[in-house]
């Protein structure tokens, strides 16, 4: 029988509070199976077997495993007797020895009952694929591995184990809002964030009829995307035109950018504090456009009511753009639709704000009552 077996991460580190992180491992692989067929899910020994319990799609399935948080890595092994002949004729079996051109074989006795150690079953394993294929053994730098391993219940053979998601079972850590714009930063940190177990609730402005409802929908594809890898979840959507065109209307030019951040920071604040969120996540890099200034960060952060987490700080474009990439939203996010952040742009913005003039800025328009009409016209969509 062929199974899916993953290898947990940093959970098995844990200590009284680990079956909680477990079980919403757990839960999390059986919601993403699902769609692919009945699958057992268990664990021993600090990995997880996913027995498919009749007919299933085993490509889809494992695809889909790639994206759960918590796994280090993940591979369609074979089950095995716990016999030597039976796992030298299944590894015999597997399909990469078909097609390479030299091979090593990799043992681990989990099950010390086993009579045969590990370089024992390496021995008897590789010695019987080359006495029946002809295939040279390379230790150094072989076409294929043949990993056996001896667990509790069973022996298992796979080829090469893929790397898996890594990280946190999302909701682990907390919730947080997640401030997502049609941009390529904020989905990648928004998956950093997910990836250390915090639970997304995405917040999203847009400024019709300065953006279009294309720009929207792009948004709501990325955050589909995102589902993929974090699960279900509510995406709101709010009008931020009013203040947006009150903030050009009233206040320094060089100022419009700092608070237009400033006040999504209060509203997604609110949002958050009403959800039981503890943070909000931004897509801020260092240095990477005038309101990224560490004294713009700071500014902007005094008016949050919550600690701005900004887990893309320290990175520069093409890291992120690779992020984008490796995640599945790059191509998406440079679809040509405009985004709210960059409406009204100074021709000037101000690098260094200094809290005075941004208050007295503030002062000029009624801000308070802006952001209260913005927060009782909430769009809720759920995705994933």
């Amino acid at each position: 029988m062929e199974i899916i077996l993953l290898k947990m991460g940093e959970m098995v580190l844990k200590g009284l509070n680990r079956s909680r992180f477990e079980s919403s491992l757990l839960n999390r692989l059986r919601a993403v199976l699902a769609p692919f067929g009945t699958f057992g899910v268990t664990s021993r020994q600090s990995a997880v077997y996913a027995l498919p319990e009749g007919v299933c799609d085993m490509e889809g399935a494992f695809d889909a495993a790639k994206r759960v948080f918590g796994f280090t890595s993940l591979c369609r092994a074979v089950m095995c007797e716990k016999d030597i002949g039976d796992i030298r004729q299944k590894a015999l079996a597997l399909p990469g020895l078909k097609t390479c051109k030299s091979f090593k074989v990799e043992a681990r006795r989990a099950d010390k009952a086993f009579p045969f150690t590990s370089p024992l079953i390496c021995e008897q394993t590789g010695g019987f694929i080359q006495e029946q294929t002809g295939l040279p053994v390379d230790v150094h730098d072989p076409g294929e591995v043949v990993w056996v391993e001896v667990r509790e219940s069973a022996a298992y053979v796979h080829t090469r184990p893929v790397e898996g998601a890594g990280g946190l079972p999302p909701g682990t850590a907390g919730k947080a809002v997640l401030l997502l714009s049609g941009g390529i930063d904020s989905p990648a940190a928004g998956w950093r964030m997910a990836r250390r177990g915090l639970s997304l609730l995405p917040v999203h402005f847009h400024s019709y009829p300065y953006t279009s409802p294309e720009a929207k929908d792009k948004v709501l594809k990325l955050a589909r995307i995102l589902s993929e890898w974090c699960g279900p979840m509510v995406v709101r959507v709010l009008s931020f035109t009013a203040i947006q065109e009150a903030i050009r209307k009233n206040c320094p030019e060089d100022l419009a950018t700092v608070l237009t951040r400033r006040s999504m920071c209060r509203v997604a604040g609110a949002i958050a504090l009403r959800s039981g969120a503890g943070a909000i996540v931004t897509g801020d890099s260092l240095g990477q456009v005038a309101s990224q200034t560490l004294e713009a960060l700071a500014v902007t952060e005094e008016a949050s009511p919550l600690p701005l987490l900004r887990p893309l700080i320290g990175m520069d474009k093409e890291e992120v753009t690779r992020l984008a990439r490796q995640i599945g939203t790059f191509e998406t996010s440079i679809l040509p639709y405009e985004d709210c952040c960059g409406l009204f742009t100074p021709r000037h913005p101000q690098t260094k704000p200094k809290s005075e003039s941004v208050l007295t800025a503030e002062r000029l328009y009624d801000y308070t009552s802006l952001e209260a009409e913005t927060l009782q016209n909430v769009e809720k969509v759920e995705v994933g």
